[in-house]
């Protein structure tokens, strides 16, 4: 374990490194969009200076490498504030919507392929596979634009959008962000209930089951008892992957439902060049995806003994 642990840091290195020369490769020039179309050539010029935008990559890079190995991601070009500061007062929406997309996600997959393997070739079995491979194949923003039309606006149930905290109003904080996360997590249920229902279905023809069965135990008690928490180790691994999906399509539905999350602050600090707020997103993306992965890793161990044996 201490092994995967210390592997987390060269694969950031990576994908920091990555994030850096792109965001430096693109057109654009933060001290042009800070100054405008009015401003003088010379002008830009001495802002590029001032910031430090003016210096080879070759002197910048080491200079962002040192402060990211402090955890200091920088100052915000436009916000004039730590990176650090910027994200932690929009980190909120973004994580709350991911987990409850997430348990979205569990909650109507899990069960659906359970389901479907239970009556497998039958006709539940075919419409809940073919709900499955339609979440899967709509896009997560266009799931966003039809829960609108269907809850927003003709039955007028749900809001179209807007955030409201969970410590001011907790019902009005679910109201808001149900839409929100039922557009994210639709999207992937149909991962888990299709590998459930493929690995419950391998996991029913084993010797074990079939002699639970021959006993005259009931094959829903079966599955229920001895079947599913080994159908269930593919899904936490891909759940565990899905996690990442969920962050990057955060950045397009908290756009359509205009919350206050990491999605509006990329995308309006992609508009404006600013790196610094650019890159540490980036950072916190990819660090948060990759202590999901070891979680995974933690949970697997757990729900199958023979991982921590192989491993002495």
């Amino acid at each position: 374990m201490l092994r995967r642990i210390l592997l987390l840091v060269p694969i950031a290195l990576v994908v920091g490194t990555v994030a850096f020369l792109l965001l430096h490769v693109i057109p654009g020039d933060p001290a042009a969009v800070m100054l405008g179309p009015e401003a003088t050539p010379e002008q830009v010029a001495a802002l590029r200076e001032r910031m430090g935008l003016d210096e080879p990559l070759a002197v910048q890079y080491p200079r962002w490498l040192a402060r990211l190995a402090r955890l200091d991601l920088g100052t915000s070009i436009f916000l004039d504030k730590p990176v650090t500061e910027a994200i932690r007062e929009r980190v909120g929406p973004t994580v709350q919507l991911a987990l409850y997309a997430l348990l979205i996600a569990v909650a109507v997959g899990v069960p659906a392929g359970v389901v479907a393997a239970l009556h497998q070739d039958r006709l539940l079995d075919r419409a809940l596979m073919l709900f499955a491979i339609s979440g899967t194949a709509i896009a997560d923003f266009f799931l966003a634009i039809l829960l609108i039309l269907l809850f927003s606006v003709t039955l007028r149930w749900l809001p179209s959008g807007g955030y409201v905290e969970f410590s001011v109003d907790p019902v009005g904080h679910f109201q808001s962000m149900l839409l929100p996360a039922m557009a994210l997590g639709l999207s992937i249920a149909g991962l888990p209930a299709r590998l459930v229902r493929s690995t419950l279905l391998e996991v029913l023809r084993e010797d074990y089951i079939r002699t639970a069965t021959a006993k005259g135990l009931d094959l829903e008690a079966v599955a229920f008892r001895h079947a599913l928490r080994n159908a269930l180790l593919p899904a936490v691994t891909v759940l565990g992957y899905a996690l990442g999906d969920l962050l990057g399509g955060a950045v397009v539905v908290e756009t359509v439902f205009g919350l206050p999350g990491m999605g509006q602050l990329v995308v309006n600090s992609i508009a404006r060049r600013d790196f610094p707020v650019i890159q540490g997103v980036v950072m916190v993306f990819a660090g948060i995806y990759l202590l999901c992965n070891l979680l995974v890793d933690v949970l697997y161990v757990y729900l199958d003994p023979r991982v921590r044996y192989a491993g002495g």
